[in-house]
């Protein structure tokens, strides 16, 4: 008869203490048994908006303050540089707001009402990612922050790869899931075919590559925190930076699959950005802002012509 092994108790509670520490802080620990990363049992860092609907202008709510920081992380409020502008703290819809919630709404196509109304919440709930829409300025019937031509935004000051870097190198970072690289590799494949002007290759070094590639949760060291699950699922740099970091929260997956996000539809989308592309305000090229759980976008001849416009080619 087979022996049987018993820890005693003051074991199990030692191996306990010492491992549910070490395990909560491993990178991924979300790693679904289906190859899934993240989780969608959270709720959304946006959710607070739904219980906000219908207020507007003149009036004071629970919560107005966090929308002023959620129209000033997506560029449409700054009470920074405005001294003369109410304290943020206070849960008052001022002049101020409403001029940002209008501009916010012109920019994704709806009724400009100024009022927290229903497709307004609805907008704004959907994940999305986390690189501003426009540059924050005081003046929100003016938008000479980023040049508009067509659909498609570059950043301010128009940044751009050098004229003779047209080949980018790319690594991921030690602690990108394997699974996920090669989406990624198609993603860069994509836009050198669709423009015919970049070429891309993986790097000998991660620290030599132009573009580094890597998962990352909450603050990590680059001034733009990650909000869990549901919030911003992935940022990136203007040239000739190089960052793109998906949140590991977040749930991602390699195609279409229920509740959880493609890892190369973001991809396409933040290469877009490392190559100096803003956001669009046309809803079918992948520079779009917002995404959806279960369904995979590619490149639009709007991503296309604003890459031809910012390098000329």
């Amino acid at each position: 008869m087979a022996s049987k092994l018993f820890l005693p108790f003051s074991c199990i509670l030692f191996l306990a203490f010492f491992l549910l520490p070490v395990l909560s802080h491993l990178p991924y620990p979300h790693l679904q048994p289906n190859g899934l990363l993240g989780n969608n049992t959270n709720p959304s860092p946006f959710g607070f908006l739904k219980s906000m609907q219908g207020c507007r202008k003149g009036e004071k709510v629970t919560g107005v303050r966090d929308l002023k920081v959620y129209l000033a992380r997506f560029g449409y409020l700054n009470y920074q540089k405005n001294p003369n502008l109410p304290d943020l703290d206070e849960d008052h819809f001022d002049e101020e707001l409403e001029a940002a919630l209008k501009s916010y709404q012109a920019y994704y196509h709806l009724n400009a009402t100024g009022t927290l109304d229903e497709p307004t919440v609805s907008k704004m709930v959907m994940p999305r990612c986390g690189f501003p829409d426009k540059e924050t300025h005081h003046n929100h019937n003016t938008n000479n922050s980023l040049h508009t031509v067509s659909h498609y935004r570059f950043f301010p000051g128009r940044p751009k790869w050098p004229r003779g870097k047209k080949h980018l190198t790319y690594a991921f970072g030690s602690r990108f899931p394997t699974r996920f690289m090669p989406p990624v590799d198609r993603a860069f494949r994509k836009w050198a075919t669709a423009t015919r002007y970049f070429t891309f290759s993986r790097a000998r070094s991660y620290r030599s590559a132009d573009l580094k590639i890597s998962f990352a949760r909450g603050s990590h060291g680059d001034g733009n925190p990650f909000d869990g699950p549901g919030g911003v699922l992935a940022h990136a740099f203007a040239p000739t930076d190089g960052r793109l970091h998906y949140d590991a929260d977040d749930r991602w997956a390699v195609g279409a699959v229920r509740n959880a996000y493609d890892v190369e539809t973001l991809a396409l989308h933040e290469i877009g950005h490392l190559l100096g592309l803003g956001h669009s305000q046309f809803q079918n090229a992948i520079m779009w802002a917002t995404f959806r759980s279960g369904v995979t976008k590619g490149l639009n001849s709007d991503d296309v012509r604003g890459l031809r416009a910012l390098y000329g080619f």
